[in-house]
């Protein structure tokens, strides 16, 4: 089952610290622009993924064109795509080794978010982060320490 409770969502949020946001964008009227501002702000280190603007960057972060690139663990996967294109990006996530998926607003995607959970990995669906940060008062996130 999906994350529904506070205490739920709480806990994952509290105990990340790299998001990858599929979907990002470099107009800083869309919402995942500011999403993603609102999680840097936070303390998140968060890795734009979008195919179309590979290459660049958004607000600091270099764009990847898809999770596998990243190389790195990755906390949370938050998708801001269509409910019918989630599917690939939650297999790539599994395959990535990522710890939880995040689905927006409005993204709602059950065959994908059983695949998720059957993998080990913890989903939320139609729920943004940067609003439950402030509506469950969330610190910010401390920053990695080094080893």
């Amino acid at each position: 089952m999906p994350l529904t409770t506070d205490a739920e969502i709480r806990d994952l949020l509290t105990n990340a610290r790299t998001i990858a946001l599929v979907g990002a964008s470099d107009r800083p009227d869309r919402a995942s622009y500011g999403v993603m501002g609102a999680l840097q702000e936070h303390g998140y280190r968060v890795l734009p993924i979008n195919p179309q603007i590979t290459g660049t960057h958004v607000l600091g972060e270099y764009v990847w064109e898809s999770i596998d690139q990243l190389g790195m663990p990755i906390d949370i996967v938050d998708i801001f795509r269509r409910s019918d294109a989630v599917g690939p990006i939650v297999d790539d996530a599994i395959a990535a080794g990522a710890k939880a998926i995040w689905m927006q607003l409005g993204v709602i995607n059950q065959e994908a978010a059983a695949r998720a959970e059957a993998a080990g990995l913890k989903v939320v669906m139609d729920h943004c982060p940067k609003i439950e940060i402030r509506r469950l008062g969330i610190d910010p996130v401390a920053p990695p320490q080094a080893t």
